[in-house]
C-alpha cells in the first residue's frame, strides 16, 4: 500500500485505535496511496481530496475512478478540511504551506479532528513540530517507519493565529506570496537574472508568464507592454492565489489572467508571441526535470512564427539541444555563475 510515507500514516491510525470517522480529508496526496488507503480503511466515510498541485489532484483523482471511488474533489482547502474528522496529509516542504495547512485544518475540520502529516526524516525539522503547535493543543511524531515519520495533531485551536501573506517590494512591484509559493515573496536569483533582461523582450500582443509563481514576471510583462494580453499558469494553487493578490496589489488584476492549468495544454496553436518562464526542476522534494522538457515542447507548439521563448535554469542543465530542436535558433543572453538564459524563436 504507497511508499512509507503514506505506511507510516496508516500504521499510527492503527496505534491510535480512532473511531470511525465520519468525513475523511486527503490532503497533497501525489500518488493517489492515502486516498485508497483510507477508501479501504473507512468504507462508508465521505472522502475529501485537496492537492495544491494540478498534477497530484489529477492522479488522485484518476486513482479513485479506477477503484470505483466516489469522492469529492476541492480546490480550497478549507472546503476540504470542513467537519472533517481525520486529515491525513503529506508534509509540505515549506513551513508557510505547513502553517496555512494547520490553520485550515483548526479553523474548518470538526473538533475532535486528528492531524496525521507525514514525510521523510530526512525533511522533518523541528520547526514543523511548532508551527503545528500555533494551530493544535497536542502535537507529537509518531514512530519511524523505514526513513519515514508521521507528525500527529489534536485538540485543534479555531481561534489561533490566521497565517497573513508575506508581501515586499521586489523590483518596483509589490509581491503578495501564500503559503508554498516558489521563492516566497522574494526575488529567486533565476527570476533576477531573467528580469534583467526585460528590456530586451520583444512587443508583443498575447504573452504568457509560464510557470507563473507570485505572478512577478507577468506583472513586469503587463506593466512593459501596455497593449499585451498578458496569462500567468501555473499548476499550484497556492501560486494562483499568490499571482492573483500580486497583480491586485499592483493595479494590474485587469490586464492579467491567471489561470491553473497543467502548463500549456490549455493553449490553443501558434496562439502566442512571447512566453517567458523560470522552470521548475523539482517535484516536491525530489529533482525533476520533466516538467521543465515538457514545457518547451509545449512551446514550439503554441508560439507562432516569429515568436519567442525566454528561458531562465541552472547552467549545469542540459536544455540548449532541446531547446534548439524543438523552438528553433537558441542563443545564450547573458550567464552567471549558476544560472543562464536564452532566447529561442519560432521560425517565421
Amino acid at each position: 500500500m504507497g511508499d512509507q510515507v503514506s505506511r507510516v500514516i496508516m500504521a499510527e491510525v492503527d496505534r491510535l485505535d480512532l473511531p470511525a470517522p465520519r468525513r475523511v480529508a486527503v490532503l497533497d496526496d501525489h500518488d493517489g496511496s492515502l486516498l485508497l488507503a483510507a477508501a479501504e480503511r473507512w468504507p462508508d466515510a465521505e472522502l475529501a481530496l485537496c492537492c495544491d498541485d494540478l498534477a497530484d489532484e489529477r492522479d488522485g483523482r484518476a486513482q479513485a475512478e479506477q477503484a470505483g471511488l466516489r469522492i469529492e474533489v476541492d480546490r480550497d482547502l478549507d472546503q476540504a478540511a470542513r467537519g472533517a474528522q481525520l486529515c491525513l496529509a503529506r508534509l509540505p516542504k515549506s513551513l508557510d504551506a505547513l502553517d496555512d495547512l494547520a490553520a485550515t485544518v483548526a479553523r474548518h475540520a470538526a473538533a475532535e479532528v486528528v492531524l496525521l502529516a507525514s514525510g521523510r526524516v530526512k525533511h522533518l525539522t523541528r520547526s514543523m513540530n511548532t508551527t503545528l503547535e500555533r494551530h493544535f493543543g497536542e502535537v507529537r511524531g509518531s514512530l519511524g517507519l523505514g526513513k519515514a515519520r508521521a507528525l500527529v495533531a489534536a485538540a485543534p485551536r479555531p481561534d489561533g493565529p490566521e497565517p497573513e501573506p508575506r508581501r515586499a517590494a521586489v523590483a518596483g512591484l509589490e509581491v503578495v506570496a501564500y503559503g508554498g509559493v516558489f521563492a516566497g515573496a522574494a526575488l529567486d536569483p533565476g527570476t533576477r537574472l531573467l528580469l534583467a533582461q526585460a528590456d530586451r523582450f520583444p512587443t508583443a500582443a498575447t504573452a504568457i508568464d509560464l510557470g507563473c509563481g507570485t505572478g512577478l514576471i507577468a506583472c513586469t510583462l503587463a506593466r512593459d507592454l501596455p497593449d499585451a494580453t498578458v496569462i500567468g499558469i501555473d499548476s499550484s494553487l497556492a501560486a494562483v492565489r499568490s499571482a492573483q493578490a500580486t497583480a491586485a496589489a499592483n493595479g494590474l488584476a485587469e490586464r492579467i489572467d491567471v489561470r491553473r492549468s497543467d502548463g500549456l495544454t490549455e493553449v490553443g496553436d501558434h496562439a502566442v508571441d512571447l512566453i517567458v518562464c523560470n522552470p521548475p526542476f523539482h517535484r516536491g522534494t525530489a529533482k525533476d526535470s520533466s516538467t521543465a522538457l515538457t514545457m518547451i515542447t509545449d512551446a514550439a507548439r503554441v508560439l507562432r512564427p516569429g515568436g519567442e521563448l525566454w528561458l531562465v535554469y541552472n547552467t549545469h542543465l542540459p536544455y540548449r539541444s532541446t531547446l534548439r530542436a524543438m523552438i528553433g535558433r537558441t542563443e545564450l543572453i547573458t550567464q552567471d555563475q549558476g544560472y543562464l538564459v536564452t532566447r529561442s524563436r519560432r521560425p517565421d
